[in-house]
């Protein structure tokens, strides 16, 4: 059974309050940084996926809440939680974590920055904690509608991205390796928008569409049709968790190439054939309008 520190529990518990009333949503961790408590469908012969629908605790960012008496709730179940969670995706802040990590043996910070340069953003002042092992995590949130996936250096070695469905350590949280903090002078900080152009580049990328004989002999298309059928195959192919994300990249495609409102009815349909409402699509197509537009366009 896992030791009980009943000061750093405590501790957890008073951080994971105050994140709370930020509104940020959050769950208790072990020392390991792991959620404290464990499936409760973890000796289930065959279990059926659950977020959390059986009304039981122990299903990670599933369980994650802002209700003060909830949180406490969590808390009284896991005594041996050092630290909280919080996670990332939720309203209103929909969170997104960018891990610079100093474990790869290259300087996450530095290639950070020649991505920066590289894609012409700025990091704006925000929320920045730091972690026991050097290491920093950079809080941005993003829009409403957009799901952010994780992942783990694929924007370069050692830049590890928390975005739905995952989580982010929080600031007083106590691990076997110490204890993690807000650097001096963001503590009181909201997160910062995250610039248009990284969003990009932590949206997933389209598969390669190879056109067919009966579509690359088609006659008549004008300028952009084909590229346009690729978009709308692209949102066609998505699954439920994916069908915002592949909308929004779809349509910021369109429009960086001009075809954006001769395309915006079939991207819409598309998106309503994979579960999504007409209302839900035309927001996350008219929030890449404005991601795309110019600087002096933006509203």
């Amino acid at each position: 059974m896992a030791t009980i520190d009943r000061r750093a529990t405590t501790l957890a518990l008073a951080h994971a309050l105050s994140a709370a009333e930020r509104g940020l949503a959050v769950i208790p961790l072990s020392r390991t940084k792991l959620p404290a408590l464990r499936s409760p469908h973890r000796d289930d012969p065959d279990p059926l996926p659950c977020h959390g629908e059986c009304g039981r605790f122990g299903h990670g960012v599933y369980d994650a809440s802002t209700d003060p008496r909830r949180i406490r709730e969590l808390f009284a179940a896991a005594p041996w939680a050092t630290g909280y969670g919080i996670a990332c995706g939720l309203h209103p802040h929909h969170l997104i974590g960018v891990d610079l990590d100093t474990k790869s043996g290259t300087d996450s910070s530095v290639a950070l920055r020649e991505l920066a340069l590289r894609h012409l953003f700025t990091i704006p002042d925000t929320v920045v904690v730091l972690t026991p092992s050097g290491g920093r995590h950079l809080w941005l949130s993003g829009p409403p509608d957009v799901v952010v996936p994780n992942s783990a250096s694929r924007l370069a070695p050692g830049i590890d991205i928390r975005g739905a469905g995952g989580y982010l350590v929080g600031p007083g949280s106590r691990t076997g390796h110490g204890v993690y903090e807000t650097a001096p002078g963001t503590s009181r900080l909201a997160p910062a928008p995250c610039p248009s152009e990284l969003l990009r580049l932590l949206l997933p990328p389209p598969r390669t569409h190879h056109p067919g004989p009966s579509t690359a002999g088609r006659q008549g298309q004008g300028p952009g049709q084909g590229q346009g059928q690729g978009l709308v195959q692209f949102v066609l192919a998505a699954h439920e968790g994916q069908r915002n994300t592949r909308l929004f990249w779809a349509a910021c495609r369109a429009h960086e190439n001009g075809i954006g409102p001769q395309l915006t009815d079939r991207l819409v349909q598309a998106a309503v054939r994979t579960g999504l409402t007409e209302r839900e699509a035309r927001s996350t197509i008219a929030s890449a309008a404005r991601m795309t537009a110019p600087a002096d366009r933006r509203h």
